[in-house]
């Protein structure tokens, strides 16, 4: 784990993963509340991270260095451990597999909707399995590369999300590093995708839209990169004529696809009114 004052959650946390784990290694970055010996008090080998350079790949492979297991459990301070998934936890891991697990993540904010997304947050600790990028660090693609592979789990993580304005300003924090790591890879698509999401989340649609062309400039048999450009376009008051254009790419890649077929079927009735 990496925290920095999350004297407010952690506590929930680590006792929704102790039926799953046999040591608790957390990386501080700098908390000034009570985050440590909460942490200790759950028997956590807690380690001092210098975070001036806000480096996310960094202080998690400090981690993973620390660690002592087979297998890896990755948890945020504001996440739990479904209860129905701490045994699969151990039994996908006591098959000690060079594999990451996807496992599914439910992120909930109270009076909204519940969506999910996908990440690796259980894997084999392996020499080359190591986190890359500044945010939205990940280690599955250093996974593949050393030979392992990747397979889906029924393992639930329960995301709570923090109230939308302290939320704001950690998207700010995020897009300000995604552009740092882009500006040492301008062609980096998983970095752009990560981009377009955080300005999306901040309602920026006119930068998130910009992002998405340069994706599909970089991806141009890519039938989502272009469904992507048309939908900014059509949905959040942009160049409909180029909607119209990357529709029709889009159908071009994948004819008769009913949602791209939808699409340039209402760009025309505008079109026509």
């Amino acid at each position: 784990m990496i925290v920095k004052n999350e004297q407010a959650v952690l506590d929930r946390c680590l006792t929704s993963a102790r039926d799953a784990v046999d040591e608790i290694v957390v990386v501080d970055t700098g908390s000034a509340d009570d985050t440590v010996e909460i942490a200790r008090d759950h028997g956590a080998t807690v380690l001092r991270h210098d975070f001036a350079d806000l480096d996310f790949a960094a202080a998690r492979n400090r981690s993973l260095d620390a660690a002592t297991g087979d297998f890896v459990l990755v948890l945020d301070a504001d996440e739990t451990l479904h209860e129905d998934s701490a045994g699969l936890i151990r039994l996908l891991a006591g098959e000690n597999e060079p594999v990451g697990y996807v496992v599914n993540r439910h992120n909930r904010r109270d009076g909204e909707r519940t969506t999910v997304d996908h990440a690796v947050r259980l894997f084999a600790r392996r020499p080359g399995f190591r986190y890359r990028h500044r945010v939205h660090e990940t280690v599955d693609t250093a996974i593949i590369e050393a030979g392992g592979r990747l397979r889906r789990s029924l393992v639930v993580i329960e995301h709570h999300l923090a109230p939308a304005e302290r939320e704001a300003e950690k998207n700010r924090l995020y897009t300000r590093l995604l552009e740092r790591d882009l500006a040492d890879d301008p062609d980096d698509v998983d970095r752009l995708t990560f981009l377009a999401a955080e300005h999306h989340k901040l309602g920026d649609f006119r930068a998130a839209t910009e992002v998405a062309e340069r994706i599909a400039g970089l991806l141009p048999d890519d039938f989502g990169a272009h469904l992507t450009v048309a939908l900014y376009h059509f949905a959040y008051g942009g160049d409909r004529t180029r909607a119209h254009q990357a529709a029709a790419t889009a159908l071009r890649l994948r004819p008769g696809d009913p949602e791209a077929y939808a699409l340039r079927t209402a760009l025309d009735e505008q079109r026509a009114a």
